[in-house]
Parts: C-alpha cells; sequence; structure tokens
C-alpha cells in the first residue's frame, strides 16, 4: 500500500545517496492530469477511509476528513459552481484563510478547470480592485470576516467582472444581504460529479493557479501555474518535508501563500500523508505547541520567525515527541536558532529554499547533513547554477545568482508558465533561456548553498557588497536579540549604510538603551566583518510581518527611505 499513489507519478522513489536522487529522480506527467480526480478520488480506491485532513481552530472546534469525504464535499461544490456558470477558464479568488472548506474548493477548482487565485485575508480595498480586474475574476469566495467583507462590498462597483460574491460564514441560515451563503449553496447539492470530458476536460498542461506576488518595482505580477504544478511538490514533500505514508503533516501557512501550496496540500497528499489544519485566530506559540502536542504531528514546518519564538517558550512542559523531522523555509535560518532548536528538541532542522514560483529548488535532503545557516543542495530536476551578471558560472566561495539552466526551453515539472500579461517581466525572468530567481548565493566546497539574499537587498556600502543574511546572523548570536531585520538605508556620504532593526527578548532585563545599541554593534563588529556593523540600529516592539511569518524588509526600506525624501 506504501506509496501506491506516488508510484503512478514517479517511477523510482528510493534512492541510496543524494547523488543517486539528484541524478536519477524522474516525475512521469500524464497529459489529462487532475489534482481532484488523479490524487484525492484515486486514493478512495486505493485505500478506503484513508485520513486526509485534520482541522481545529481556536474555538475548540475540530473535524476529520477522509479522502472520501473531501471527494464528496468537492463534488457537491462542482455541482454548486457549475449551477452557477462557473467553467473551466473561469477565473474564482479564494480569501478563505485555513477554514476547511478552502481544500475541498481547491479540490472542487481543480476538477472543474477553473483557476484559482489564493489571496490573503489583509489585503486592502485597493489590493482587491487590482487584484480583481487583472485577473478578470469572476467570483470571490471569503470566510466571514467584517474587514475584508467590508473591503470587498466597497470594490464591487470598480470591478466588473465580478459576478458573484460567496461568504462561508458558521452561522446557519443566515447570510448577509448581497452575499451567496456558499456553503448553503454547496451542501444543497449531489456529491456525485463525473470527470469532464471533451472542450471541458482538464489537461495537464492548463492553467490551474494564479498567485500575486510582490516586487521590489512595480505592482505585483501574476504567477501562472499549470494543472501539472502539484507533482513538482512531490520534491517538496517527500524528500524534503520527509512527510510519512499516514503521518500527520503540519506546515503554519495562510492559504493566500503558496506556501500552502508547498505543505499544506499537493505533495503531502500525492505522497500520502494527512494534513494538520489549525486555523489559528493569530501566532501564539504556546498555542502552537499545545496543538502540535495534542495532535501528535509527525512532521513540521514553519518560518524561521516561529522558531524563533518558540525557542523562547519552555518547551520542557511539551511532549513533541510525535515529531519525526523539523524544517523551514521562507526566510533564511540564522544558526544560532538551528543550534538552540536541537539542543531543545533534538531536531535538526532542515531548510529550504524557493519561490511562489516554484516547489523546492534547493533543501537539505534526507541524505544531507545540514549545516547551519545553508539552505543545503539543488533539487533532482532542477539544473541550479549560480551566476554573474553576464550569466556566467561563478567560482565556488563567490556570489552569484540562483538560476535554473535552460528552463525556458525546457521547464522542469512544477515551474511557473510565467507571468500573465507582464512581457518585460517575462523577458527579465527568461533571459539567456534560464529561470532567474533574482536570489543571490554561493557553494561552499561541499556543494552545500548559502543564501545571500535578494539582488535588490544587497547593500552597497562605500564600495562593500553586504548581505543581510550574514549580519542577522551574527546579530542573533547575542542573547538580548530576539528578533531583527537588515535593511539598506540611505546616507548622503555612503550611498546606502546597514540598518539593524531589533526586538529584544523580554523579562530579561534588556532595555534599548544607547549603551546597549553600542554594545550590539560592537558585537557584530567581532563576529563578522567590521565593515558589516549596523551604523544604525532602531529598537522596536515587533517587526512588521507578512501573515505567513516573513519579515517584511521592504517595509522597512520603504520607511527609511520616506524619510529622508
Amino acid at each position: 500500500m506504501k506509496d501506491a499513489l506516488l508510484k503512478r507519478f514517479a517511477p523510482r522513489l528510493e534512492f541510496d545517496s543524494y547523488e543517486d536522487f539528484k541524478q536519477n529522480f524522474t516525475i512521469n506527467v500524464p497529459e489529462n492530469f487532475n489534482f481532484g480526480y488523479d490524487v484525492v478520488d484515486a486514493w478512495t480506491e486505493i485505500e478506503p477511509g484513508k485520513r486526509a485532513l485534520v482541522w481545529c481552530n481556536d474555538a475548540g472546534e475540530e473535524r476529520v476528513f477522509t479522502f472520501d469525504d473531501v471527494k464528496a464535499y468537492s463534488g457537491r461544490i462542482c455541482n454548486y459552481l457549475t449551477s452557477l456558470g462557473i467553467r473551466k477558464g473561469d477565473r474564482v479568488m479564494l480569501i478563505l484563510k485555513r477554514r476547511w472548506e478552502y481544500w475541498m474548493t481547491a479540490v472542487a477548482l481543480h476538477k472543474l478547470g477553473a483557476v484559482m487565485i489564493p489571496a490573503s485575508f489583509q489585503l486592502t480595498e485597493k489590493d482587491l480592485i487590482y487584484r480583481i480586474n487583472a485577473a478578470n475574476v469572476r467570483m470571490i469566495v471569503i470566510a466571514e470576516d467584517e474587514n475584508i467583507i467590508g473591503h470587498v462590498e466597497n470594490s464591487v462597483d470598480r470591478c466588473p467582472t465580478l459576478e458573484y460574491r460567496a461568504l462561508v460564514t458558521n452561522r446557519d441560515g443566515v447570510c448577509r444581504e448581497g452575499w451567496l451563503d456558499f456553503r448553503a449553496g454547496f451542501m444543497a447539492m449531489p456529491e456525485k460529479f463525473a470527470r469532464p470530458k471533451g472542450e471541458a476536460a482538464v489537461k495537464a498542461n492548463d492553467p490551474m493557479i494564479i498567485y500575486f506576488t510582490s516586487g521590489t518595482t512595480g505592482m505585483p505580477k501574476m504567477v501562472l501555474h499549470l494543472q501539472k504544478y502539484p507533482l513538482g511538490h512531490i520534491l517538496t514533500s517527500r524528500y524534503w518535508q520527509q512527510v510519512e505514508d499516514n503521518g500527520l503533516h503540519l506546515t503554519v501557512s495562510d492559504s493566500g501563500w503558496a506556501k500552502f501550496s508547498w505543505g499544506k496540500i499537493y505533495g503531502g497528499w500525492l505522497s500520502g500523508t494527512a494534513q494538520l489544519g489549525y486555523d489559528m485566530d493569530k501566532f501564539v506559540p504556546e498555542k502552537l505547541l499545545r496543538v502540535i502536542e495534542k495532535y501528535r504531528i509527525t512532521t513540521f514546518c514553519a518560518p524561521a520567525t516561529m522558531y524563533r519564538f518558540m525557542i523562547k517558550e519552555d518547551l520542557s512542559r511539551f511532549d513533541l515527541s510525535s515529531i519525526h523531522h523539523c524544517c523551514m523555509a521562507g526566510e533564511p535560518l540564522n544558526p544560532a536558532v538551528f543550534d538552540q532548536w536541537e539542543q531543545l528538541t533534538g531536531h535538526k532542522l532542515y531548510e529550504g529554499f524557493g519561490q511562489t514560483e516554484t516547489p523546492v529548488l534547493m533543501a537539505n535532503f534526507k541524505w544531507i547533513t545540514p549545516k547551519p545557516g545553508s539552505t543545503g543542495k539543488p533539487s533532482a530536476i532542477y539544473n541550479i547554477a549560480l551566476v554573474d551578471e553576464n550569466g556566467k558560472e561563478v567560482e565556488i566561495g563567490e556570489e552569484g545568482e540562483i538560476v535554473i539552466r535552460g528552463a525556458k526551453d525546457n521547464p522542469p515539472v512544477g515551474l511557473t508558465a510565467g507571468y500573465l500579461g507582464d512581457d518585460a517581466a517575462n523577458e527579465k525572468l527568461w533571459r539567456g533561456g534560464d529561470f532567474h530567481t533574482g536570489d543571490n548565493a554561493w557553494m561552499d566546497e561541499d556543494g552545500y548553498i548559502w543564501f545571500i539574499g535578494r539582488v535588490d537587498d544587497v547593500i552597497k556600502c562605500s564600495g562593500y557588497r553586504i548581505g543581510p543574511f550574514e549580519v542577522e546572523s551574527a546579530l542573533m548570536t547575542h542573547p538580548a536579540v530576539l528578533e531583527c531585520a537588515i535593511t539598506a538605508a540611505p546616507d548622503p556620504v555612503r550611498g546606502q549604510v546597514v540598518k539593524a532593526t531589533v526586538v529584544l527578548v523580554k523579562n530579561r532585563g534588556y532595555e534599548p538603551t544607547d549603551e546597549l545599541r553600542k554594545e550590539l554593534q560592537n558585537h557584530v563588529k567581532k563576529v563578522t566583518a567590521p565593515y558589516k556593523y549596523p551604523r544604525i540600529l532602531e529598537f522596536v516592539d515587533e517587526l512588521p510581518k507578512t501573515v505567513s511569518g516573513k519579515i517584511r524588509r521592504a517595509e522597512i526600506r520603504h520607511k527609511d527611505n520616506w524619510r529622508t525624501e
């Protein structure tokens, strides 16, 4: 029974070494691949009653869904959407946080071939108008949240393509005026929905998902993924997250972000693990640890920021013995956090790297002993190289941009099809025939890759090039620092200087004084090269973050640039 489904898509699953994996792992893509039918519904035949989703929230509600349940619910939703006239190719936006309905609706949209657009509940009115109009969204389905409901209602008059607004409400029989009651609508429908045929049939190269991703300039770009995209996440789930068949995996992510695709649905369900859907109101370290303890998580993935906060808890109060593997992604991992997590739990943290446009591109895979601070080695099927501005591969130890060689003409499974409606961005993305990540790194003599930061994040000060991550890592080794962000601040003499925005550890007697500021600056000079020390050091109560926990350095830079204007 083990790997019964995966064997349909990957002819070989077991490997003796990283080199064996890198050279010999392949993925077969059926011409008519459809995640809803070929994964979700397939499990109901292979292993009836197999657990798919364990859902809970901070209000104490919980539900367990089998793949049979997901098949039934997604069938109801298919019938409901079809009754509204939603068809293959239509764009449907979901703002569902971590509600259990997200999983069911995503599967239904994939079965229909409608294009899903996941979005964050933190979007503003301006954000919504831009996204709905740019993507020609026909329907929006949102969780009941007064803030986002108001933004949608204030936007509809400026969104001509938007025909339907649906609300997921827990109040039976009560729905807001002007909205469809999504749950009542689909629950009134039959469970069975036949696989579309003819022109309505969904093929592997049809559009599947659009993610909006922000860059350093311009409006957010539309990242298009095709129906075969989930198969790329076999790499993510089995070989990096190391999920277990019939285990229970938790990736901490809101459904509006690509990290949800990485760790809360596609690769995990392909690999046979159930997903834990913890619909948290906000990240509270103690609550998250209690959930891990209660539900006996077997594999776990979270952003580095969350590990930073969890290690400040008394971990001896929690039974984490069910966990077999821990990993992280989303931002670089400071070695200090790596070491403390291992000391407290006995688990190494297996860092990985990828983007909204990709599955995992580099990682500390199962055959690799992690080096604290390194993002590991390149994935199989991705021809990763580090190149200079002319596209020439750099030497060992030299900084270069991370690219995927030859990806334009021979795109590996899981890679984006490009940016919709943005020829200029696509020219930059695919220049020279390679896929350009826009991220810099260097490789050591053992083949490990060390992330530096976005090409645009590199700080250029008095002729020096300084990567933010190395300065952050140095600061994080000081006991006063809970978390920090390094950015470039404008300077009339040097052009740019290193700025540190620092959150102090609470209840340890540290105060944001000039004396501590000087101490931290001198600490960086001792731990790393003196020229990298932060000439500006600002103490704050918290850092700006995305819902998924990534630090929003661009927001800090924007405020600093605004102050100088």
